[in-house]
C-alpha cells in the first residue's frame, strides 16, 4: 500500500493537532511489518494510540484511555516475544503502576534482563540430558534397585 498526499492529509486532518506533529515519527517507527503481520493493531496504534515511551529492546509503548481503565500495548521491536520485556514495563503493561518504573539500572548484584529460553536450542539441559550424551557422573545417592536374591 502506497501513501499519497491525499490519503496522508485526510489521517492527519482526523488526528488532533499534537498527535499529527508526532505522526511521522509513529509510522515510521511502525513499519510496513506490523502493517502486514497485525493491520488491526497497526491501525489502532496509527489513529488512537499514544506514544508511552520505549525501552533498551527497542519495544514501544502506547496507550488509549477509555471509560474504566486505559487499553496499553506493546509493539516489538522484532518478533513477538513476550519474555522479551523489563519489568518496569511488564508492571506497566498489567496496570500495576500508572506510569513506568524509572529504569535506575538495579542494584550491582541484579543480572540484566534477557528471554525465556525454554524450549530453544539455548536452554539449559543438565549433564544426564538424552541431548547432553544421557550419561553423568555417578553419584553416592543413586538409587539400587532390590532383588530378592541379594541380602
Amino acid at each position: 500500500m502506497r501513501w499519497t498526499n491525499a490519503a496522508a492529509s485526510f489521517i492527519l486532518y482526523t488526528m488532533s493537532k499534537t498527535e499529527a506533529a508526532a505522526a511521522p515519527a509513529k509510522r515510521k517507527a511502525l513499519g510496513l511489518g506490523l502493517l502486514m503481520s497485525n493491520p488491526g493493531l497497526y491501525l489502532l496504534t496509527l489513529f488512537k494510540g499514544k506514544f508511552v515511551g520505549g525501552d533498551a529492546v527497542g519495544n514501544q509503548y502506547y496507550t488509549r484511555p477509555g471509560k474504566l481503565y486505559d487499553r496499553r500495548w506493546v509493539v516489538y521491536a522484532g518478533a513477538p516475544e513476550a519474555s522479551m520485556i523489563g519489568p518496569e514495563w511488564h508492571a506497566w503493561l498489567h496496570h500495576l503502576t500508572d506510569a513506568p518504573l524509572p529504569d535506575t539500572g538495579g542494584k550491582p548484584w541484579q543480572r540484566p534482563h534477557r528471554a525465556n529460553l525454554t524450549g530453544t536450542p539455548a536452554s539449559y539441559r543438565p549433564a544426564g540430558h538424552d541431548y547432553m550424551g544421557g550419561n553423568r557422573a555417578k553419584a553416592s545417592a543413586d538409587y539400587q534397585a532390590w532383588a530378592p536374591d541379594q541380602n
